[in-house]
């Protein structure tokens, strides 16, 4: 089993910036995808940047790119999301999601079996 803790959400004033912590613990393959996804209130769940394990290539979300740089923590098996220039429109509850094997082109709607409890980024104007 896998476990996925996040941390790092909050509220923040658009244009600022925050960062988000996602560690996963259990029986954790040498190569997974793994990154973040959101949702707002009374939308659908987006994929926002995952991560490939194999060789640290990283997806985007248009909407994200430029703005938000997922990164890898070896020592503690985990990614971090760096998020600047943040706008209104990503206030969401956002979660960190894990699969073995590789991410591919089309990872917004692969299937992610493991899923962290979420949390909160709120942006003010």
């Amino acid at each position: 089993q896998v476990q996925l803790v996040e941390s790092g959400g909050g509220s923040v004033q658009a244009g600022g910036s925050l960062r988000l912590s996602c560690v996963a613990s259990g029986y954790i393959l040498s190569y997974v995808c793994m990154g973040w996804f959101r949702q707002a209130p009374g939308k659908e769940r987006e994929g926002v940047a995952v991560l490939y394990t194999g060789d640290n290539s990283m997806y985007y979300a248009d909407s994200v790119k430029g703005r938000f740089t997922i990164t890898r923590d070896n020592g503690k098996n985990g990614v971090y999301l760096q998020m600047s220039s943040l706008k209104l429109e990503d206030t969401a509850m956002y979660f960190c999601a894990l699969r073995r094997g590789g991410c591919g082109g089309s990872w917004q709607g692969a299937a992610f079996p493991y899923w962290g409890q979420g949390t909160q980024v709120s942006v003010s104007s």
